[in-house]
């Protein structure tokens, strides 16, 4: 069994696993000073809709020391932590014999680099995406073979933008042509299948736990007792500030559930629970945590559909965000959605301070032992380009990647090279996915 997991440990009781950070204090004689211990490591995808103010958002120089630019200002303290990569495009979501349907083809073909069949029937047709090739090669040796995520409610029918399909629009995962991996978007759910009851607890059993309310964690304490007594100082330690963590976003969750009981009858309004940030936040803290526990190495995040026309009273924009993105290039409209562009950065750099905070089974933190893109299948909303796309890669990779810098590949050169390069490091050998024609180097 790996290194990474022999030293983990499950907490258990009426029905429900948790599984733990690596502590130290386990199996100690296996893991001498001497024995080589490495951590797994994770892959993740993050998307915003709608396209990018470029000008905001394009760094203006080239190398290590760029000058950040305005939009991704929020992630300056991160600047060794990514890579910011222009020049990257995806041809196949570009107009063709099928004409309109931009804000589809661009959450279609973001992970998969397909071109997707124009239909609003049953016979959508795409391809596989790159999380769930990694995660048929890797994805058995965790809990969950990959995490789906989204602020959005899944669609898998309907038809949606310009024809096409709806299950085009919201889904960024795809186990193969024809079935999309459909993104959980309540996040009482998300924890239930990161921590909550598996098939093998009973019927009777669950129902209990649901009658009293009781915290999931209450049901391992008793376990969790005992395995303090075999810790060290250190470990136990971090085993209180992982229960800790745990238990605080078990709390987020509950505490929206009340909330969103109380409210009036009313059309549900966008964003789960109360505001769309804190929706946003809850799901990366879930997401974090699924990392650390070694629960799942791979995620999609698309914290909201291309095409969506969502508002952003909170920050002062009234405005729907698909209304603005066709700005006529009008000043103000690319300020607004300048703003929005830099909202989003914030939430992305919320997750990588929560990566970077949690320790890793090799004593480095995990966002170090991570792969992270941050992008959309749209550069300029107003002119629907799918070229030059706005795209981050975060993380080390395990010492794989080499973070801190901006390169541009001059155009012409497919997303789907950098998700070749990036199964390659992740130890999954592809030679080809979607239209990639190689993969991308020096990244």
């Amino acid at each position: 069994m790996p290194n990474s997991l022999t030293r983990r440990k499950i907490l258990r009781g009426l029905g429900v696993s948790i599984s733990l950070p690596t502590l130290e204090s386990l199996n100690s004689k296996a893991f001498s000073a001497d024995s080589k211990n490495v951590a797994p490591k994770r892959m993740a995808f993050v998307y915003s809709p709608n396209g990018k103010n470029m000008e905001k958002w394009r760094p203006t120089s080239l190398g290590a020391d760029y000058q950040i630019s305005p939009t991704l200002e929020p992630l300056a303290s991160h600047k060794s932590d990514f890579q910011v990569l222009s020049g990257l495009d995806h041809r196949n979501a570009i107009p063709g014999n099928d004409g309109g349907g931009d804000h589809a083809r661009a959450n279609a073909t973001f992970l998969t680099g397909m071109r997707a069949k124009k239909t609003a029937g049953a016979d959508i047709r795409l391809g596989i995406s790159v999380d769930q090739i990694a995660a048929a090669s890797l994805g058995h040796q965790t809990k969950l073979p990959s995490l789906e995520l989204s602020c959005d409610a899944a669609r898998k029918s309907g038809r949606c933008d310009s024809g096409y399909s709806c299950a085009y629009q919201f889904n960024l995962s795809w186990r193969d042509k024809k079935l999309p991996m459909a993104p959980e978007a309540n996040p009482r759910i998300v924890f239930e299948r990161l921590f909550g009851s598996n098939e093998s607890g009973s019927k009777e059993e669950r129902l209990k736990r649901a009658r009293h309310k009781k915290s999931i964690l209450d049901y391992v304490l008793e376990d969790a007792d005992r395995l303090q007594k075999r810790l060290g100082k250190n470990d136990q330690q971090k085993l209180d500030e992982y229960l800790t963590a745990v238990r605080d976003t078990e709390k987020k969750v509950q505490r929206a559930e009340k909330f969103a009981s109380k409210a009036p009858k009313m059309e549900t309004p966008a964003g789960i629970p109360g505001t769309y940030k804190e929706h946003i936040r809850m799901l990366y803290d879930l997401n974090a945590l699924a990392f650390q526990t070694d629960t799942t190495r791979i995620s999609t995040f698309m914290m909201a559909h291309d095409g969506s026309n969502r508002n952003f009273r909170d920050i002062g924009v009234a405005e729907g965000h698909h209304h603005l993105s066709h700005h006529g290039n009008n000043q103000k409209k690319l300020e607004k959605i300048a703003k929005i562009d830099r909202f989003y950065i914030e939430q992305f750099g919320y997750f990588l301070n929560k990566l970077k905070s949690l320790e890793d089974t090799d004593g480095k933190n995990v966002l170090e032992n991570s792969m992270v893109v941050y992008g959309c299948g749209i550069a300029d909303g107003n002119s629907h380009g799918h070229h030059d796309l706005p795209i981050l890669l975060a993380g080390h990779g395990g010492g794989k990647l080499q973070a801190g810098r901006h390169l541009d590949f001059q155009g012409e050169v497919p997303l789907s090279n950098l998700y070749v390069a990036m199964l390659d490091k992740f130890g999954v050998e592809v030679s080809k996915m979607g239209d990639s024609s190689g993969k991308l180097p020096r990244v």
